[in-house]
């Protein structure tokens, strides 16, 4: 018995294998080669990865057209490559590779996750089980003789020999049938498979779906939808103009349903909407809408606004005296001295704040601590331009037992400083004799604003309370700057309701302001 199967080991042929590998063209350039393990198959060169995937997918199903179907004398190809059935046992020796193998022998395919490769091969069933990710294809069954040997997963072929190892190139012999992939199990090529429902947002579109326009307006967004994310370079007005014909869509789905589980959907489509035209504007400086000019920014991306306003939150959190001048006088030298905990200074940078008493607010400063000077408060508001006088925040120079404070690096701290500069020294602030309680008030407006200049994140205002806190101020004292800021047009329509401040931002100071982040914004897909 062992002499007879050993020999019937011996019989059998090596099983095929064919790998397609996907590369890049060469340094610097977006395009793409295809390669083939088989010699005959010339390599494709394709100008970008998108089409080399399809060219690749399309190649290895040629092959597998050609091959038809496995051939049962043949012995498993993969090799041990990460094959779980040839891992030996640890407490026994290692066996010979067809030993291991068991089960009809099947064309299976392996897919790199990262789409690099693509590789089909002819081995045992049970290797193909134990390769993660494989997936097995059959040919349709063709006639075969009563008295047909093999596995009854096995088709004859007329036009392949299976005594040799090559296969046929794509469209050379007769085939038993065009391959068919599945996931855990083999399915014959003669059984057509239904049909994919029409899906958007992983959501199935109902065929019976009133009106049809409604159907066909979704069924046409989701295939747009697919469409983009298999684009080489984004399009941000156009995904601005997807997601709002979603945000309509699935409204009016939601109303000719009743399904209220529909209308959040149609909610981040607008939110998304609204952010890939503001995305769009930072990039390109157009509007996405063509409806209202672009605004230049000085702080150009959200990623800035973010930093701008981390050096706020940082001040009013270690500012050691009260009031808004102290605030206003921190946060300045902090943004100042951000990364090293030293700096540079001229007297004009102090004196233009709106300051009361500044030499003695940075002598107190001094005396607490928080910071040094190299001379003293009135050599500091005498310094020149030819020759700055250094400061010193001890809190903020470098430790290596403590994380530092900011995440900005060196280029970006001088443009976050003349940004707060800009808005500190704003040329009708200083015509109207704005103290530094008003100052700072319009440098935390500056980054509580919508995009459009609407106060709030969804410019819905904001809290009274935490806008005293911040500027360090009582309630009372917040409206009067209030409307000092809107006296020097800066804030226009505020109004007082509900414990909030509302109103927006006048045009002439969209250039200054860090936009807060949506809520609940989530960009989605179809």
């Amino acid at each position: 018995m062992t002499q007879a199967s050993v020999s019937g080991l011996n019989e059998r042929v090596p099983g095929r294998r064919w790998t397609v590998r996907l590369d890049a063209a060469g340094r610097g350039s977006a395009g793409v080669r295809v390669s083939c393990s088989r010699p005959a198959c010339a390599e494709l060169r394709l100008p970008s990865a998108a089409d080399g995937r399809r060219a690749a997918v399309a190649h290895l199903k040629a092959h597998l057209r050609a091959a038809a179907s496995p051939r049962p004398t043949a012995h498993c190809a993969c090799r041990a490559d990460g094959c779980h059935a040839h891992v030996p046992d640890t407490d026994r020796p290692a066996r010979t590779e067809p030993w291991r193998c068991g089960g009809p022998v099947v064309l299976t395919v392996i897919a790199d996750r990262a789409g690099r490769w693509w590789r089909a091969l002819e081995c045992c069933s049970r290797c193909a089980a134990a390769i993660p990710g494989a997936r097995t294809t059959t040919a349709a069954p063709a006639s075969r003789p009563p008295d047909a040997g093999g596995h009854p997963l096995a088709t004859v072929n007329p036009g392949a020999n299976p005594g040799t190892g090559a296969d046929a190139r794509p469209g050379g012999g007769p085939g038993a049938g065009t391959p068919r992939f599945s996931d855990r199990t083999a399915v014959s090529g003669a059984e057509v498979p239904p049909p994919r429902p029409a899906t958007i947002a992983q959501r199935v579109i109902p065929d019976d779906l009133k009106p049809v326009e409604l159907r066909d307006e979704l069924v046409e967004l989701g295939d747009l939808f697919r469409a983009y994310q298999r684009r080489d370079q984004p399009d941000l007005a156009l995904l601005a103009h997807l997601h709002t014909r979603k945000a309509r869509a699935f409204a009016a789905w939601a109303e000719a349903c009743g399904d209220s589980r529909l209308r959040p959907v149609a909610k981040r489509a607008e939110q998304a909407a609204d952010a890939a035209r503001l995305q769009h504007e930072h990039r390109t400086g157009l509007s996405a809408a063509g409806d209202r000019p672009p605004v230049a920014r000085l702080l150009t991306g959200a990623a800035q606004w973010d930093h701008a306003r981390s050096v706020l939150a940082h001040a009013a959190a270690t500012t050691p005296l009260p009031g808004p001048q102290a605030r206003l006088l921190v946060t300045m030298l902090t943004l100042r001295t951000a990364l090293s905990g030293t700096g540079r200074l001229v007297g004009q940078d102090l004196t233009g704040m709106g300051l009361t008493e500044p030499e003695e607010l940075i002598a107190r400063l001094t005396d607490c601590g928080w910071l040094r000077l190299t001379g003293t408060p009135a050599d500091l508001l005498a310094a020149r331009p030819e020759d700055p006088a250094s400061v010193t925040v001890p809190s903020l120079t470098p430790r290596t037992d403590a994380p530092a404070p900011f995440a900005f690096g060196k280029k970006l701290r001088p443009k976050l400083s003349g940004w707060a500069q800009r808005i500190v020294a704003d040329k009708k602030l200083r015509k109207a004799g704005a103290d530094a309680g008003t100052r700072f008030l319009a440098l935390a407006l500056a980054t509580r604003c919508h995009a459009d200049g609407r106060l709030g994140s969804g410019g819905d205002g904001i809290d009274l309370d935490d806008l005293a806190v911040s500027c360090a101020v009582d309630l009372g004292e917040l409206h009067c700057l209030v409307d000092r800021l809107t006296a020097a047009d800066w804030v226009a329509g505020p109004a007082f309701t509900d414990g909030r401040l509302t109103g927006r931002l006048t045009e002439r100071v969209l250039p200054l302001t860090c936009p807060l982040p949506q809520p609940g914004l989530v960009e989605g897909s179809g």
